[in-house]
This record gives C-alpha cells, sequence and structure tokens, in this order.
C-alpha cells in the first residue's frame, strides 16, 4: 500500500551510504522521504551508533515524524543498535553490515564465510580511502605499517555500486599497495532499494 503524500518518512542512515540513498529516493522517486545522517566515523566507533540513533529519533519524533527507518545494518553494535529500534518501533536493514546488503543478504549468506580474509571497499571508501584509512593509520607517513594493518587479508574485494573507472582505479590501488588480491563485484545498491521502497510504503 503506498503511503500518502503527505506522510513524510524520515531515514536516519549511516554518512556512508548517504549518496547511495539518495540515488535510491532519485531513482523511485521517494519525494516524501527526507534523509538525515549520522557521522560516516562512526564506523570506527560503532559503540556511539546506538546512544545517536537514540537521540535522534527522539529529536525526530519531536519534530512530527511519524515514520521513521534506520539506514544501518548491526554494525557492529552488537544487538544495541536493535535494542534502541525495538524502544522507538523503528525497523533497519537487515544483515550484519553494509557489505552484507549491497550484495544482497542470500549472496552473502552463500559467501560470508568465503570472504572471511577478504577487505571489502565501497564506492564511499574508495572515495575516502585516503580520509578514512591512509591518515588515520599513518600509512602516508609508514607505509610499511600496511602489513601490520592488513596481513591478515588475502584480497580487496570492491563492491562496487556504480560503475566509475576512476574509483576501482582507487580500489586496484588499495590492493597493490595492500599487498592484496583484487577481486571486482558489481552489487549495484543491492538490498538497499527493496529496503527503502518498504519504508517509503512501495511494498
Amino acid at each position: 500500500m503506498k503511503r500518502a503524500d503527505a506522510e513524510k518518512v524520515l531515514v536516519i542512515a549511516c554518512g556512508m551510504i548517504a549518496r547511495e540513498v539518495l540515488a535510491v529516493k532519485e531513482r523511485l522517486g521517494l519525494d516524501h522521504v527526507d534523509l538525515t545522517c549520522l557521522p560516516a566515523e562512526f564506523h570506527y566507533y560503532p559503540d556511539r551508533i546506538a546512544p545517536a540513533m537514540d537521540a535522534a529519533i527522539e529529536k525526530a519524533r519531536a519534530e512530527g515524524y511519524k515514520h521513521i527507518f534506520a539506514g544501518y545494518a548491526d554494525c557492529g553494535t552488537g544487538g544495541m543498535l536493535d535494542k534502541v529500534l525495538e524502544k522507538h518501533g523503528v525497523e533497519r536493514m537487515p544483515g550484519p553490515h553494509c557489505f552484507a546488503f549491497y550484495q544482497g543478504m542470500d549472496a552473502f549468506a552463500k559467501i560470508g564465510e568465503d570472504d572471511m580474509m577478504s577487505f571489502y571497499m565501497t564506492d564511499f571508501l574508495c572515495r575516502q580511502f585516503e580520509a578514512f584509512f591512509i591518515k588515520p593509520l599513518g600509512l602516508d607517513r609508514h607505509p610499511e605499517l600496511a602489513k601490520d594493518f592488513f596481513g591478515n587479508y588475502e584480497k580487496v574485494i570492491y563492491l562496487a555500486q556504480t560503475d566509475d573507472p576512476e574509483l576501482e582505479k582507487v580500489a586496484i590501488g588499495a590492493a597493490k599497495m595492500l599487498g592484496l588480491g583484487y577481486e571486482k563485484r558489481r552489487t549495484g545498491y543491492g538490498d538497499l532499494e527493496p529496503g527503502l521502497a518498504h519504508a517509503a510504503g512501495q511494498s
């Protein structure tokens, strides 16, 4: 059943998937969906996600939003995010992390164990590779530390949301710098698209 145009839906998402949420919103014509994001850096600090989501939902309710959707998987919160969302009656994306729902949960269930020694990259992480990995880990000053940080990985898997040669160039360069194998999987937006369609009342 389609939700009435006047009934706004707020998606509170991880900043790492903001561009993708907006792309899906445009593709599906979800004009009644608004987006706000928690900091992408919470990728490094998953203990901050649940309390920040709690505060964001409280704020959204005070602003009059009745329909809210969390643009997150569990994302390392160990179930703490689910406790917050259950308290507020808010749904989220399925799965353990965005790397799973980009591939689709059915596909991820089949290959998840095989990927245990793989380092995932997405369009966002390709765009922000230097800011998210090189500088914080000091690899710009001490590239020799790459083996210490990434020595247990076997390959880089680039989960591509779009076909952008410049982004793939970054992923290939990252694999080479880290001394890892390379694989590209063209996932598109995976389960994010049906997830947002459901949240928007179109499924």
